[in-house]
């Protein structure tokens, strides 16, 4: 089932406090100074030792021309940052069901059903109503029952485990480094508005994971935001299962005039090494199709099935083949078709996408990928790494 996510951007504090330039006065006679600071309230204890503290023609104030020890801004920006981040979760209310739970127009099972709050899903708290919740989650607001949800203190905790923290790629071409430093190796390179998934962050460097391995990112080239799933309205439920519907519709119609050609191509590797589950004839047959260019390179930005492709790439190309148009880009397959609830559902052809990479399933617990230029194209376990959604096309 398709759901919403919404976007909690968190600020990224870049703090490079220099007081070079800068004439701040602090009073000598108190134990302690507080320092203006761009929002972040830093305390200088009294003893504390300042370069370049000099005396003004009053005598009764400090010039202060200094750099704040490094470590000491961080910890504050990290603090200020952690507690925000804390504020803002506890406002949520988060659905901890099987399925979901009703978004009612009054506090009253009586109300008007007028959307639905997915399992894991979130809400933004504004009252409390005889055991009901008054929430607004993307374009619903309205109630749902306490009792299936959790907010406050509970909620905290929660959200950081049900959100998904992400880095999204804002230049061309993104280097991933074995460390956070500009003079490690490069890992592997990412393209431009590919999300990857944040394991770590720093100040100036995140840890991501990719496909050739975990990493590290300059926080200059990815913006940063949180993902979450929020509820969805009867009216866009309805619009989404009518789009749906008619993409299932457009793609078999274009697959099955394409069948007979794709079944009777051959690449320069073969199928029947692989076992392929069971699923729709058309999911079945891409992914046959697929796994006749096993053992073929991999290459970054191609789309050649035979030359060479990066994991998008063999995946359009495959899909091309049945005549349906995918994207060139990981992030975007993850909105393409419908969703599949869990690997446990996944059927031959299903797209199954991961931080910063998407594959082919072809059953029994394996996919057909385009994996690394070490690798090439190959067939791996589906759950060798976190999945983070599966797509149906047919």
């Amino acid at each position: 089932m398709v759901r919403g996510s919404v976007r909690v951007a968190a600020v990224i504090l870049t703090t490079s406090i220099a007081f070079s330039g800068m004439t701040i006065t602090a009073d000598a006679a108190s134990a302690t100074s507080v320092l203006p600071s761009g929002g972040v309230d830093l305390t200088i204890a009294k003893g504390n030792t300042l370069e370049n503290i000099t005396t003004d023609v009053s005598g009764s104030a400090l010039q202060i021309q200094s750099i704040l020890e490094p470590a000491a801004v961080e910890a504050a920006v990290a603090q200020e940052e952690k507690a925000r981040e804390e504020a803002q979760f506890r406002n949520l209310v988060i659905a901890q069901v099987n399925d979901y739970v009703n978004v009612r127009s009054i506090a009253s099972e009586e109300g008007e059903i007028i959307g639905k709050l997915y399992d894991d899903s979130v809400g933004t708290f504004i009252s409390e109503e005889n055991g009901w919740y008054q929430i607004s989650s993307g374009s619903v607001t309205g109630y749902v029952k306490a009792e299936y949800c959790v907010t406050g203190e509970a909620a905290i905790e929660l959200a950081r485990q049900v959100g998904t923290r992400i880095a999204t790629v804002t230049t061309t071409t993104l280097k991933v480094r074995t460390e956070p430093s500009l003079d490690a190796s490069v890992l592997g390179l990412v393209p431009i508005d590919d999300d990857l998934v944040v394991l770590e962050e720093t100040e100036d460097w995140v840890k991501v994971d990719i496909e050739e391995g975990i990493g590290w990112v300059s926080t200059d080239y990815v913006s940063l935001h949180t993902e979450f799933v929020q509820a969805e309205s009867k009216e866009e439920e309805e619009r989404r299962l009518a789009k749906e519907a008619e993409e299932r519709r457009k793609a078999l119609e274009a697959a099955s005039a394409r069948v007979t050609q794709s079944q009777s191509s051959s690449g320069s590797g073969s199928s029947a090494n692989y076992s392929v589950g069971s699923g729709s004839e058309m999911g079945v047959a891409v992914a046959e199709y697929a796994l006749q260019f096993v053992g073929n390179p991999y290459v970054y930005g191609g789309t050649s099935l035979t030359e060479g492709a990066d994991c998008s790439g063999f995946v359009m190309s495959v899909y091309a083949n049945f005549g349906v148009s995918l994207p060139h880009s990981s992030s975007a397959d993850r909105s393409q078709g419908y969703a599949v609830d869990g690997l446990e559902n996944a059927q031959p052809g299903d797209l199954i996408c991961y931080s910063g990479h998407v594959a082919l399933y072809i059953g029994n617990g394996q996919i057909v990928h385009a994996s690394t230029a070490k690798t090439g194209i190959i067939v791996s376990n589906a759950d060798y790494k976190k999945i983070l959604a599966i797509r149906r096309i047919f």
